[in-house]
């Protein structure tokens, strides 16, 4: 009987979103010139949704941790004082599993541009 409530909540929002998408479905009708993507007033030359090469993916890894580095850092400097060498202990095991990352990512060449 608990759950009588959420089961309900559930049920109605679903309906909700079915007539909205299907009234959407039946009503919208988008002209030809928005259906374009914007490219200066050029015709597109691929598909908006074209794929990456395989190398930006260890490329977009590498930044994703260097950012989730600054991320730990900023804080860690605020209270690193406080906490001793604790705390610069955790920083430069977190640190170093950073650098066995980016000495993978180098020797895989995927610091390389060309």
């Amino acid at each position: 009987m608990q759950a009588l409530p959420v089961l309900a909540l559930l049920i109605v929002g679903s309906l909700g979103l079915a007539v909205l998408y299907a009234g959407h479905r039946l009503l919208y009708r988008e002209p030809a010139a928005v259906a374009l993507p914007f490219l200066s007033g050029l015709a597109p030359s691929e598909h908006a949704l074209s794929r990456y090469h395989a190398r930006w993916y260890v490329a977009t890894l590498l930044f994703l941790a260097f950012d989730v580095e600054m991320l730990f850092m900023y804080p860690w400097t605020l209270v690193v004082a406080m906490e001793g060498i604790g705390a610069v202990t955790e920083m430069f095991v977190f640190l170093g599993v950073l650098l066995v990352g980016v000495v993978w990512a180098w020797r895989e060449g995927a610091l390389r541009w060309a």
